[in-house]
């Protein structure tokens, strides 16, 4: 199943955010943490969070809802 793509976010940017949200996950997951650690990494709390697939999800969101500072 192909995860879809907000419409306020550019499909580029959506797919690495999902990429680095991923891969933040099973880090937690490896870690032994839960689905709440891994929002909680990112200062994120939610209260319709069910699963990882979920917290993947968030966590794409948020990292697309921040841009990121550009370097000169």
């Amino acid at each position: 199943m192909t995860p879809s793509v907000p419409d306020h976010v550019n499909p580029i940017q959506w797919h690495q955010a999902l990429a680095v949200s991923r891969q933040a996950c099973a880090r937690v997951f490896r870690d032994g943490g839960s689905p709440a650690d891994a929002l909680a990494a990112f200062g994120v709390t939610s209260k319709e969070l069910e699963n990882w697939e979920r917290a993947v999800d968030i966590v794409a969101s948020e990292l697309c809802a921040h841009p990121l500072p550009r370097a000169a």
